[in-house]
């Protein structure tokens, strides 16, 4: 489904801030600014477009962030993360998430990057229909987890 209203896709900015931890806070029922803040300050410094937003009538809707790296985690390219999208529910299924990946991945391939790689929970399955629509498949790498005993 198409948004109703036109929707820009910018550059994510420190002034984001209270935007991202409102659709965190509708979406998941948390609030962390500070978790926000330092990803953002980073996302600006590291990779400023690869982290956007997306605004209707001057207020942030949605956001995606990433990165663009190489040589971590044994891969031997330059390649692209997804990080995080976010939509606020009120504009979820308006095909927002999809115009700010789609940006995102442009930008990528300017710096270089043939591959995209993200991390998905396996009971998430709207996030998992998201990708499998973008065209992300099962890649070769494992994750892999070690729970600490307290």
């Amino acid at each position: 489904m198409e948004p109703s209203k036109p929707v820009k896709i910018r550059a994510m900015a420190y002034g984001d801030l209270d935007a991202i931890v409102e659709i965190e806070k509708e979406m998941l029922g948390k609030e962390r600014p500070e978790y926000w803040s330092m990803k953002i300050e980073n996302s600006e410094i590291r990779s400023p477009l690869t982290s956007l937003v997306a605004e209707m009538q001057g207020t942030v809707v949605g956001f995606i962030m990433g990165d663009a790296s190489g040589w971590e985690y044994g891969v031997p390219n330059t390649v692209g993360w997804i990080d995080t999208i976010g939509i606020h529910p009120k504009y979820q299924r308006k095909g927002i998430a999809k115009l700010l990946f789609k940006e995102m991945m442009g930008n990528l391939k300017t710096v270089g990057v043939d591959t995209i790689y993200t991390l998905v929970n396996w009971k998430e399955w709207d996030l998992l229909h998201f990708f499998d629509k973008m065209g992300f498949r099962k890649g070769d790498m494992i994750q892999l987890e070690l729970k600490l005993e307290e």
